[in-house]
């Protein structure tokens, strides 16, 4: 059994140390030894593997992953967590602990440091509130990852792995499916942490695309693209990319005669393949 990882052994190390949990780090402490052990068996993670985890907390997850990993780079934002981690982390030779924003690191340089610039797995239970900057930070900075496994809000999951013309759809789900293959691992109830959620919670893994699953002749584009037809959801693609990208109606009609598809459609009807299409058409217009 994992030596932190059940309620009484948190309890213990929050209050022997006078810890007080700060709502603005989105601090949920993993409390449940199943959903532990499911987040270390999905991430299919051997001694071989140098891991970034986001977020350490007391080091409950830490330390699992300590045992399955080669090398294990713990990242925290809490000051006062330092001192617990270095105290529950003690034991593992095979731990850096770094005291920093992971938002304001630079992903290449830590893992040209840590791993000689080889593909790493990162592994978090992720606050929630920076969920989506830090993962879209990961795949953006383009550094070497294999793969992201992550605890989320259960929205936040099914928004990653929606397809067209669903409610959940939007520039979330086609940016992670642009870079990975997104598969929802487990639900888990507000009971597996201290303190409890206020919301249902998934681990999702996002499997990195080798390459992208779609041809595009500018990615920023692209993603523009997609974050104008997505800002008003209401409104059709033709409507959407004039106000928000500045292209005008007869392109917008033209390309999207060419693809065969209605003019009337809202951007939540098409699929990743027909956005690249549709921006690679955009482009070949200028």
């Amino acid at each position: 059994m994992n030596k932190l990882i059940n309620p009484q052994e948190t309890i213990k190390i929050i209050q022997s140390n006078d810890f007080k949990f700060q709502k603005k780090f989105g601090q949920n402490f993993l409390i449940d030894e199943n959903v532990l052990s499911k987040i270390i068996t999905s991430s299919d993670i051997t001694k071989d593997d140098c891991v970034l985890e986001i977020g350490p907390g007391i080091g409950t997850m830490t330390q699992a992953l300590a045992e399955a990993a080669g090398h294990v780079i713990a990242v925290e934002i809490d000051s006062n967590l330092i001192p617990i981690l270095n105290e529950t982390l003690k034991d593992y030779n095979n731990v850096t602990i770094i005291h920093s924003d992971v938002l304001k690191l630079d992903f290449n340089d830590l893992i040209s440091t840590y791993n000689n610039g080889n593909p790493i797995k990162v592994v978090a239970n992720l606050p929630y509130y920076i969920t989506t900057p830090i993962i879209m930070g990961l795949f953006e900075s383009k550094a070497p990852l294999r793969s992201i496994t992550v605890m989320v809000q259960k929205e936040v999951a099914d928004r990653m792995q929606s397809g067209p013309g669903t409610k959940d759809y939007g520039a979330l789900s086609l940016a992670v499916q642009y870079y990975s293959v997104p598969s929802i691992v487990q639900l888990v109830p507000p009971n597996c942490f201290i303190p409890r959620p206020n919301v249902g919670s998934a681990v999702i893994l996002l499997t990195k695309h080798t390459i992208p699953p779609v041809v595009t002749r500018d990615e920023a584009f692209m993603f523009s693209l997609i974050k104008s037809a997505f800002g008003q959801r209401r409104k059709t693609l033709q409507n959407s990319l004039l106000s928000g990208s500045d292209i005008s109606k007869d392109l917008t009609i033209r390309a999207l005669n060419e693809m065969g598809l209605s003019e009337t459609l809202r951007g939540e009807a098409l699929s990743l393949e027909q956005f690249a299409t549709l921006s690679n058409l955009l482009l070949s217009y200028k």
